[in-house]
């Protein structure tokens, strides 16, 4: 049955964002709730399983060595994190599961410094436990490697960088093991880590990632949307110093995103991520607002992040070669393509209580709609006040 075997396997930005959140927001509040995108039909029984799994997260706790390996890893995190993070514990009591017939509900509140951790590893568990539940018939492990195996002899001859960022939609923890070894043993130097710190810290690659969409979603809440994208890189230099300096874009829109991302802002930054929309409309707009700051374009990263196939991959080289400096996070298509549908989830904050504030809604609006996420009517004014009527 699907377990976790450590605290550490989840995503880099998770404890990247909990650091900060535990420097700057410790008494701020969260609330989570899963959004089955694909109609996913879940069998019966199915949530006592995902309530029985995720229990048996409350005994998981940060070695001596991983505590070590984390530290040793990222100098720019105070030693006092690391103590807290090896005294943490997940409380299964901050998760509420219910089924209804083959509908799934997973809701997750409490304070954000450790509620944080929660969406990884569920949506890795919903993923495994689907698959278990259905008795659905993966290729053999060879296969999985044979595949990956090919996969990066095509990308070698792209000369590109690419990380692992498969840990939320993974078929398993054993296929996503079987993943990085092979990533790992590959001859080349194309595979450079992977946003799964466990997995790092297994193949001895490097753990990689910086924030997610939430860090913006919550300054919304406590800003307001024109402020979220400014205050909430504002803050993440604060803690960071530099350190790093990928910033997630599409929270509220890249339209909304390069209106606040100022010259210090631009300068700061090493790059900013692309995770949803049309990627070479994306570069373009990326070239032509470092290019209108004064900025070489080439002297910066993009890192592309969104549903990467191999095709979609060698279009963003092609454009961006001689450009600006590019490299990939590849997610489900190395960690879920294993013969059998993918599935289609996501598990999002959906209200935020800021300190000395009171619960308000945050919701996301992707640089695709169909992507949006939260209360439609906030959706909507959202929209109205950051002037996006091409969103509309």
């Amino acid at each position: 049955m699907a377990r976790l075997e450590s605290l550490l396997d989840n995503d880099f930005y998770k404890f990247t964002m909990q650091y900060a959140v535990v420097k700057l927001f410790p008494k701020a509040k969260a609330k989570y709730q899963f959004i089955n995108r694909g109609k996913h039909v879940f069998p019966e029984g199915f949530a006592e399983r995902l309530t029985e799994a995720i229990g048996a997260m409350a005994t998981l706790k940060l070695s001596n060595a991983e505590k070590q390996f984390f530290a040793e890893t990222c100098p720019y995190i105070d030693p006092t994190y690391f103590d807290f993070l090896q005294g943490y514990r997940y409380n299964p009591e901050e998760v509420s599961i219910t089924q209804h017939a083959g509908e799934l509900s997973v809701k997750i509140e409490g304070f954000w410094y450790r509620t944080i951790l929660w969406e990884v590893p569920i949506m890795s568990l919903i993923c495994e436990l689907y698959y278990e539940m259905s008795d659905a018939k993966r290729v053999d492990d060879q296969q999985v490697m044979d595949i990956v195996d090919r996969k990066m002899d095509k990308y070698d001859k792209l000369k590109i960088t690419i990380a692992d960022f498969g840990t939320r939609r993974r078929h398993s923890y054993a296929v996503h093991d079987l993943v990085i070894k092979t990533l790992k043993a590959h001859p080349s130097k194309t595979f450079i880590g992977t946003s799964n710190v466990h997995l790092a810290m297994k193949y001895k690659t490097k753990p990689i990632g910086t924030h997610a969409h939430e860090w913006f979603m919550f300054h919304a809440a406590k800003y307001g949307y024109k402020m979220a994208n400014l205050l909430g890189l504002e803050n993440w230099s604060d803690v960071y110093r530099g350190d790093l300096g990928i910033a997630l874009s599409d929270t509220y829109t890249t339209e909304a995103f390069f209106r606040q991302f100022d010259k210090k802002l631009t300068k700061l930054f090493d790059g900013v991520r692309h995770d949803s929309g049309d990627a070479i409309e994306f570069a373009k707009k990326t070239i032509k607002h470092y290019e209108s700051k004064g900025i070489d374009p080439l002297s910066k990263t993009i890192i592309f992040s969104d549903g990467l196939d191999y095709d979609k991959v060698e279009k963003i080289t092609n454009y961006c070669n001689g450009r600006i400096g590019y490299s990939f996070g590849i997610g489900t298509d190395f960690t879920n393509d294993v013969g059998l549908e993918r599935m289609n989830i996501v598990l999002k904050m959906t209200e935020s209580l800021p300190e000395d504030g009171e619960w308000t809604p945050v919701i996301k609006l992707s640089d695709e709609p169909l992507k949006h996420t939260g209360d439609q009517a906030e959706i909507e004014m959202a929209i109205r006040y950051l002037q996006l009527d091409e969103h509309a």
